[in-house]
């Protein structure tokens, strides 16, 4: 895991962002045989956390060793609409350290070959390849984005997240034990959800919502927090804080070209998070072992690789992303129309058999909804 010096280097694929997109991504291609640089602007894989870290059992096919990450088990998943409930729904899988997380993903992929190159932030990207803040040119025949919801891999090939989920989070102490993941619905929260994973013996307690009501994330978490704490759940201190964006447009185009170079996005870049439970673990793992593997396919000769990736990807998350934007969309209209019962927040939650059966409304939000100023 290197640091940069002012040089221009060379390479088959060149991944940018080490998280688990881009380490998975790293990982694949070096391991079908591909020169590979991993560039990442953090100083150190993971940190800081900004996730919830839930990640399902089914993950341990795509992670080896994924229980030795974790910190704990979860079986359930609890909603709580406008307070009444829980509906308690079957939801195995683990609560992991996601900092060790990245940095195990980044190991695997340094020990695969990989040139991990840490406090690296790119400059631009464009037809002569990628520049770094520090002047460093890397070129490489393929371009691997996996540079978070604002990717300027994705911007330089014109596929921009344009709406975004707005969150915050806090680390509390959890007073009682508990196996589930706490779901928190409310007309308060337009085009999203309260949360609280638990972790051992601290909780991740967290809300997001639509852009425009990002100014009220303070105050609702701080809400959120004062009914736990007289329920006796949770403890008042703040242990951590963080926040960040979720793309919640559904799939972009995953594949372009710059000049004579492909470019293949996976992870948040191409809008893999789910808009609805803003669960991307997962599909960041998958899109980029995917990505890593056209790439060094297209290094290997195969033309069509890419466009390869991109129906692929299509066919295994384009129908349930687009369902679940469509749903948000659904509940931010009613959020903003004042009729948003708990009928309309039911129908807008994976949970609930309206998800998935009721009609989609012709609700499109605007395309630059989750645009921060």
């Amino acid at each position: 895991m290197r640091g940069m010096t002012g040089a221009t280097l060379t390479c088959d694929v060149v991944v940018i962002g080490l998280g688990p997109a881009g380490a998975s991504a790293a990982r694949a291609a070096a391991k079908a045989g591909a020169r590979v640089i991993g560039l990442d602007k953090r100083v150190r894989p993971g940190e800081p956390v900004q996730c919830a870290e839930f990640v399902p059992l089914s993950l341990s096919s795509e992670v080896d060793r994924l229980a030795d990450l974790a910190v704990q088990p979860i079986e359930a998943m609890a909603t709580f609409t406008e307070g009444d409930g829980p509906r308690r729904d079957p939801l195995p899988g683990w609560i992991v350290d996601r900092a060790r997380f990245d940095r195990t993903l980044v190991e695997r992929a340094a020990a695969a070959g990989v040139d991990c190159r840490f406090a690296a932030p790119v400059g631009t990207v464009d037809v002569d390849g990628v520049s770094l803040s520090d002047g460093t040119r890397v070129v490489a025949p393929v371009i691997v984005g996996a540079d978070g919801p604002r990717s300027a891999v994705g911007r330089a090939i014109g596929s921009v997240n344009r709406i975004l989920s707005h969150t915050r989070q806090i680390t509390v102490p959890l007073l009682v034990p508990h196996l589930a993941t706490d779901i928190f619905l409310s007309k308060t929260m337009p085009g999203g959800y309260g949360w609280l994973f638990p972790k051992g013996g601290v909780a991740n307690l967290g809300l997001g919502v639509d852009a425009p009501a990002r100014g009220f994330l303070r105050v609702l978490l701080e809400g959120l927090r004062a009914g736990l704490v007289r329920e006796g759940r949770i403890g008042w201190d703040v242990l951590a804080t963080t926040g960040g964006l979720i793309p919640a447009g559904g799939l972009l185009p995953p594949v372009g070209r710059l000049g004579t170079r492909d470019v293949l996005l996976a992870g948040d870049a191409c809008g893999l998070t789910n808009p609805v439970t803003g669960a991307g673990i997962a599909s960041a793992v998958i899109s980029g072992r995917m990505a890593g593997e056209a790439a060094a396919a297209r290094i290997a000769g195969d033309a069509s690789a890419p466009a390869d990736y991109a129906d692929e990807l299509s066919d295994l998350f384009g129908s349930a992303l687009a369902r679940a934007a469509r749903r948000r969309a659904e509940l931010v209209a009613a959020c903003a129309a004042n009729r948003a019962g708990p009928a309309e927040l039911e129908r807008a939650w994976i949970a609930f058999e309206d998800y998935w059966t009721a009609p989609l409304d012709d609700v499109e939000e605007p395309t630059t909804s989750g645009v921060a100023a």
